[in-house]
């Protein structure tokens, strides 16, 4: 695995504070109505991410998830400016505002969405893999799914051909314990999500994914084996994630001193604990970097507050082919 070192740590924590602060604005815009529509916000997650950016090859793996997909495109290397300017439906979004919140996608950075269906990703996922192994590209792809959408039958047949056919594909399920808002407790009889691997003969394993560097070794472990051509893995990613399932969540299901216990163990302390523990950064620079982030942030609202929405005639732009079919309703 590639080294963790002060650079990793310090990379870390500006990557996941602004991912919290970029989520944090959009529970505040979507208050203010300008954005609308579900949003599904990542606040907890984020050392999956950060784990998982350390030991992907960015120039070829892939990633896939869900609908809690705003802060992925970020780390693969899309503008964040255009990816809140997509969550306002304006035109500068990564996908002319098409898309929201739930589908943010880009082919160029290898992001490929942000899926509304529950558990969709997941044969799409393997798809991706299979395509990669076919044309002997030696990439790997990553689908992310949540512990509601293991529950899916999807996932099953998913893994049948998986490990049938090697495919290069780590699934990871972003176990953050209560899906939509009902606990892994109330829809198994098993709460080690990860045993589902077993009866496919898959490896698998539980990861605490409170902690970026247990979710990059783990996941280096399975990328290697899988660019070895050795097959898939299946990790249960434990998480937590302190905002609702959306915006709309009243949260009922848990109490706010569970949620305190989980902020005690809160990724981005764990790893500004460690910077300042090793003395990789003054309070002074650390302080630098707080401002960075809270400055890039104002800079992505005021691009996507000032940003143009699309014309309506874009609806049809994306939808229907323009050449050849005079029937369609090309003008309104």
């Amino acid at each position: 695995m590639k080294k963790i070192t002060k650079a990793t740590y310090l990379k870390w924590y500006e990557d996941m504070l602004f991912w919290r602060k970029f989520e944090d604005k959009l529970a505040q815009v979507y208050i203010q109505q300008k954005v609308r529509g579900f949003l599904h916000l990542y606040n907890g997650q984020e050392a999956i991410l950060a784990g998982a950016l350390h030991v992907m090859d960015l120039s070829k793996d892939k990633m896939i998830t869900a609908y809690r997909n705003h802060v992925q495109p970020i780390g693969m290397g899309v503008d964040p400016r255009k990816v809140m300017a997509e969550l306002y439906g304006k035109k500068t979004g990564t996908s002319q505002g098409m898309g929201g919140s739930m589908h943010i996608f880009s082919k160029e950075h290898r992001f490929y969405g942000g899926h509304g269906i529950v558990g969709g990703q997941i044969p799409l996922g393997a798809g991706l893999a299979f395509a990669d192994k076919y044309f002997k590209r030696d990439a790997v792809t990553l689908t992310f799914l949540g512990d509601g959408a293991a529950r899916q039958g999807s996932l099953h047949e998913t893994f049948t051909m998986a490990v049938k056919w090697n495919l290069p594909v780590v699934f990871c399920v972003e176990n953050n314990g209560y899906a939509m808002g009902t606990s892994v407790a109330r829809t198994s009889k098993s709460t080690e999500i990860w045993k589902l691997g077993l009866g496919y003969d898959m490896p698998c394993g539980p990861v605490d994914a409170m902690n970026p560097e247990k979710v990059a070794e783990a996941l280096d472990e399975a990328i290697k084996r899988a660019r070895k051509g050795e097959g898939p893995t299946f990790l249960e990613l434990k998480t937590y994630r302190y905002r609702g399932h959306s915006m709309s969540d009243a949260q009922q299901y848990r109490t706010k001193d569970e949620v305190a216990e989980y902020q005690k163990i809160d990724p981005i302390t764990q790893v500004k604990d460690i910077i300042k523990k090793n003395k990789y950064a003054t309070d002074k620079e650390i302080k630098e970097i707080d401002k960075k982030v809270k400055d890039l942030v104002s800079e992505c609202e005021k691009f996507a507050d000032e940003s143009d929405y699309p014309e309506v005639q874009t609806m049809y732009d994306v939808v229907y082919e323009q050449k050849d079919y005079p029937f369609l309703p090309h003008k309104l």
